[in-house]
């Protein structure tokens, strides 16, 4: 089965002006003492893995800010517990500002065989503006350290919609990212995020707030370009250079499975498809056995209760069958794939048209959904307007 393991770093050198995550600036002191947590926490939950992890995901934060040695630690207490599968993809987040070549060679024979570089933008103006810690030149050479060091599975983030960014400078940012010739792209619109310092600059009028139909035309315009630089887009937001060319921007994958495509992010495909993770570390959430559960958010607070033996956790739902099924098709979605209905059948025991026959075939009237009674996934141009569909899924007490 897929199994996903999520390890939350939560430390910043200084803290972006859009970021709303769980990270914090100025902590770095606390390192040794949370990464002796991470262990404990493990050990606590050990008996909780469903199977040995498919797949690691160190994110944060910034996760490269952890000593090459600790990543190291922790990967060796999940396989001495016999947690991790043979295979397993093990990706580290890096800031481009936070590595050197000693640093990505340590961490490649500690196991991490992907890296998912926070890039955001080929203008140096555009990442003053997000408080990025690196330049443009500095991500290229992380880049190009990162190959030496041994990696060839590399995703690299960008974001669009940015306060005055024009489609040219988004168009030059997509042509020098596809120099450096990556295996994966992620693309997310900005979201301003109420009490982060871009927020409050947009507010006072410093910032002009982002244009919503300027950030639509960058999307389709990095759908057009990179489609043509042989990726395919297998979500909403991220694109995996193809073994193959893909026949459409959005189109279904070999057989049916985004894998068959090329270097998809094994782990997020656990997200899209709703199937069991666990979160380790500060703020970190799980999703297992028909429960949900978050953890405390501070890091401080999340170590002293590591340390008393206690689990960390400081929210727990159980999530209804009714609703497992409509997050399943909401998160399915996001997916080029779609949801398929054996899939389904399979995990509930009982058919996709039984339970939203009537609902698909509304949407698939609309336009923006293709149900053939084998398979349901987005149109192309229901790519583009997901959100409007995805709520139609859920119970009526949590649309």
């Amino acid at each position: 089965m897929t199994f996903a393991l999520y390890i939350h770093v939560p430390f910043c050198l200084r803290r972006c002006t859009y970021c709303d995550f769980n990270t914090y600036a100025g902590l770095l002191s606390l390192r040794p003492a949370y990464v002796q947590a991470l262990l404990g926490e493990l050990t606590l939950r050990a008996a909780q893995f469903p199977a040995p992890a498919t797949s690691v995901y160190f994110g944060g934060g910034t996760p490269s800010l952890l000593p090459a040695a600790d990543v190291r630690r922790l990967l060796d207490a999940v396989r001495d517990r016999q947690l991790l599968a043979d295979g397993a993809e093990i990706t580290l987040e890096a800031n481009p500002g936070t590595v050197d070549l000693a640093a990505l060679r340590g961490l490649r024979q500690a196991g991490v065989n992907r890296l998912s570089f926070g890039v955001q933008s080929a203008q140096d103006a555009e990442l003053r503006m997000l408080g990025r810690i690196h330049t443009w030149d500095e991500a290229v050479q992380a880049v190009r350290q990162a190959r030496r060091a041994g990696f060839t599975n590399l995703s690299l983030d960008l974001i669009f919609g940015l306060p005055g960014q024009t489609l040219a400078a988004w168009q030059d940012t997509l042509n020098r990212t596809l120099d450096l010739a990556p295996a994966h792209l992620s693309l997310y619109a900005l979201s301003v995020e109420e009490g982060t310092p871009l927020a409050a600059s947009i507010a006072e009028g410093t910032l002009p707030a982002p244009d919503p139909d300027l950030a639509a035309a960058m999307y389709e315009l990095a759908g057009d370009a990179l489609h043509r630089a042989g990726f395919w887009q297998y979500e909403i937001s991220n694109w995996a250079r193809g073994h193959t060319a893909a026949p459409e921007i959005w189109a279904l994958p070999p057989g049916g499975l985004s894998e068959n495509i090329g270097p998809v992010s094994r782990h997020n495909l656990s997200y899209w498809r709703n199937t069991p993770w666990l979160g380790l570390g500060a703020g970190a959430h799980s999703w297992l056995a028909g429960r949900r559960h978050a953890n405390v958010l501070h890091p401080r607070d999340y170590i002293r209760l590591v340390q008393a033996g206690e689990l960390p956790e400081a929210t727990a739902e159980a999530i209804s069958r009714r609703l497992e099924q409509g997050e399943t098709m909401m998160m399915g979605l996001r997916l080029a794939e779609g949801v398929g209905a054996a899939r389904f059948q399979a995990r509930f025991g009982v058919s996709l048209a039984a339970v939203y026959g009537a609902t698909l075939r509304r949407w698939q009237d609309w336009g923006l959904l293709h149900w053939d009674g084998d398979r349901a996934r987005l149109t192309a141009r229901g790519r583009l307007l997901g959100n409007q569909v995805f709520g139609a899924f859920l119970p009526d007490d949590e649309a």
